[in-house]
Formats: structure tokens, C-alpha cells, sequence
């Protein structure tokens, strides 16, 4: 199921669907008439509504188009937050390689040295793991979305309506991935895993005494001055301003269901953020332009292993992919999706050209053509 893989997605969804597509609003979109018009696409595509920003050397360029409540109608607008699901990933990598230019934690590090008896069972051995090899999913470990009984409680209709403000704690999450086998032995293949990321943020606390969501707004939030972007625990809304979400669950005929309000310790440091495009760019724009980490960091952070699967030839590093768009260029950053919201964010190498957008629904949508428009 399409919302179960962009929890925290590695892929751009590519499916289709049929919405009348609303009027669109651009500003100072001059350079951008090709990067508009695939926005636009999207909404005609079924997409309900878009929001996208772009910085580079001659500014800043926002767009929108669609729809943001399918009840009244009101537009889609640049200044909205949305979640951004997997794009967590990459804040929470920069805050365990910030922990290793400090000296308090290596990447060749297991999770048993930190978390002892906490990845066990089934075949899985934290002995094994490393911190490197869960930042760049070739640790093995099981994915608890892909959990079949987790699936049916919150990626059906049915299930979303009785479940979608069960609070779920870290542990609990990982004992659900504790109860398979793991996909290979570690190190020894790669698979995209969101258990890796709340083991992850499980060993953030551990190193230091507080919550990943205390050293990334301490780390990174408050330094780059990301207002719209916040880590909500168990609070079950989005902050304005903000737009609906909607989803299709498993049935693409149906109508778009809200499911907005939602309890996001599901995906909890694996992808419970919420931020903007404006924040997102900034973000990105100062991890690749090397303000947030030292030199060393920054290389292994891009240090890529092959995405296994994947539509293009890429990398995935230390919660960041590298993306080859037909142009030549290379693009640096993450795809995120989480109920009724998918989300893309890159920047160029020099981390001067950056783009990041949303789509308020999470069955179409052509992302991969969005970037491609605005960076070739």
C-alpha cells in the first residue's frame, strides 16, 4: 500500500487519479515557468493542491495550486506546514553525526553497546549493527509498518477511524519489528526500514539524556531559526496555517478521505515532523553548504550504498539520498510521506539551488517531474 511505503518513502509516487484542477497562484516565477507548470500537472493529476518553494543565488520563488480544503474551497498557500514524514530521517542523522564530531558516539558503534537486548529476537542481533548501518538501512532490521497487523490498523479506512490517536512508544514500535526475521543479514544487502530511525532516535536519547526531538530543536531548529518546523510528540494537529490532507487508503476509487488530525508517535522519529518549504530549503541549503556539520561528517553523511530497486540509478546515505536527474545534475536530499501527505526536499551539492514541495494527498502525483522541471 502506497501510504504504508511513504511513511517514510525512498520512492516518488508516479500513480494517477482525476480531480479538476483549481486556479494557480505563482510569485516572481519568471525563471520558473517549466517547475510551475509541473505543479500545475500535479493538480490535474488528482493531486488536491500543491505547495512548492524554490531558493537560489536570485532568491526566493514560491508557487501554489489546487486546493487546500475540498469542503470550502480555500487555495493551497506557500506559507503552509504540512508533514513532512521521512524528511526526518535526514535531521536526525545530522544530530547523530553532530554526536560524532563530538566524540560521544562512533558510527562504528552497535546498537547493543548503547540499547543492550533492545534489537533481539528472531534472528535480529544488535551485536551486528551498527550506528552506520541503521542510517543507511543495511542494517536488515524488519520494518514495523510493513507488519501486516499494523498495516490493518492504520493504513485501511477502517482501522485509521478506530486507531489514528493510539499513542505508540518507540519500543513499542521496534517490539513490532522484533516479532519477524530480519530481511538479510547486516551489512549484507539494503532495505528501506523506518525501524532504523526510532532505534535511532532511541540512541539519541540514550547518548544524551534527552529526546531526539530536544536535540534537534536545540541543534538545528533554534540555530536556523525553523519556525514553522516542529516535532509534535503526540499532538494531533497541524499548526496554522495549514491545509487539509487526504487519502485514498487502498481503494484509488474513493472519494479523498481528511485525515489531518492524527496521533504521529506511529511514525515517531522515523517521520513525525511537521515543517514548510521555506524551512525545508533553508534546511537543506545549510546542511550541504557545510554549516551544520564538519567536513568529515558531511562526507560520510553522502557516502552512498545503491538503492535496491529503484526506478533511477542513486545512493542512500546517512539519512540522505543522491538523486541523478536526466540533465546531469545531482540532487541531495529526502523524500517523506505520512497520511495525506507526501513531500519532497533537495538542493544541489553547493546547497545553492534548493527546492521543496507537498502534495496534500498521498495517491498521485508526479514528484520525480516537479525536480526535474526545476533543476535541468
Amino acid at each position: 500500500m502506497r501510504v504504508r511505503t511513504t511513511l517514510v518513502g525512498a520512492t516518488a509516487l508516479l500513480l494517477s487519479a482525476a480531480l479538476a484542477a483549481p486556479a494557480v497562484a505563482a510569485a516572481d516565477g519568471g525563471g520558473h515557468t517549466r517547475t510551475r507548470k509541473a505543479v500545475e500537472a500535479a493538480v490535474a493529476a488528482g493531486v488536491p493542491g500543491v505547495t512548492a518553494t524554490a531558493k537560489d543565488t536570485h532568491g526566493t520563488w514560491s508557487a501554489t495550486a489546487g486546493v487546500g480544503d475540498l469542503r470550502t474551497g480555500a487555495p493551497r498557500s506557500a506559507a503552509d506546514r504540512y508533514r513532512v514524514g521521512s524528511i526526518t530521517k535526514t535531521f536526525l542523522a545530522t544530530v547523530l553525526l553532530q554526536l560524532e564530531a563530538e566524540g560521544r558516539l562512533s558510527l562504528e558503534d552497535t546498537v547493543e553497546k548503547w540499547l543492550p537486548g533492545v534489537v533481539h529476537g528472531h534472528g535480529h542481533d544488535g551485536r551486528r549493527i551498527t550506528v552506520r548501518r541503521l542510517l543507511n538501512h543495511t542494517s536488515g532490521i524488519y520494518s514495523y509498518t510493513s507488519d501486516p497487523d499494523f498495516g490493518r490498523a492504520y493504513f485501511t479506512k477502517d482501522g485509521f477511524r478506530r486507531h489514528r490517536y493510539d499513542t505508540l512508544t518507540p519500543a513499542h514500535l521496534v517490539a513490532i519489528a522484533m516479532k519477524h526475521k530480519p530481511d538479510f543479514a547486516p551489512g549484507t544487502s539494503w532495505n528501506y526500514s523506518n525501524t532504523n530511525y526510532v532505534v535511532a532516535g532511541m540512541l539519541i536519547e540514550k547518548v544524551t539524556g534527552h529526546t531526539y526531538a530536544t536535540e534537534i530543536t536545540r541543534r538545528i531548529l533554534g540555530p536556523l531559526h525553523l519556525r514553522a518546523t516542529s516535532l509534535p510528540g503526540t499532538r494531533t494537529d497541524v499548526p496554522p496555517p495549514s491545509s487539509r490532507a487526504y487519502s485514498k487508503f487502498t481503494d484509488p476509487t474513493s472519494p479523498p478521505y481528511d485525515v489531518t488530525a492524527l496521533n504521529p508517535s506511529i511514525a515517531s522519529s522515523a517521520g513525525e515532523m511537521i515543517s514548510d518549504s521555506a524551512d525545508l530549503d533553508r534546511f537543506y541549503s545549510a546542511l550541504l553548504g557545510g554549516k551544520l556539520l564538519p567536513a568529515h561528517q558531511l562526507k560520510e553523511m553522502k557516502t552512498t550504498v545503491p538503492i535496491k530497486g529503484a526506478p533511477n540509478p542513486g545512493g542512500y546515505g546517512l539519512g540522505l539520498m543522491e538523486t541523478p536527474l536526466s540533465c546531469g545534475v545531482r540532487v541531495w536530499g529526502h523524500d517523506g510521506g505520512i497520511h495525506g501527505s507526501t513531500s519532497t526536499a533537495v538542493t544541489t551539492q553547493d546547497g545553492r539551488h534548493a527546492l521543496a514541495f507537498n502534495f496534500n494527498g498521498d495517491w498521485t502525483g508526479d514528484a520525480r517531474k516537479i525536480v526535474e522541471e526545476e533543476f535541468c
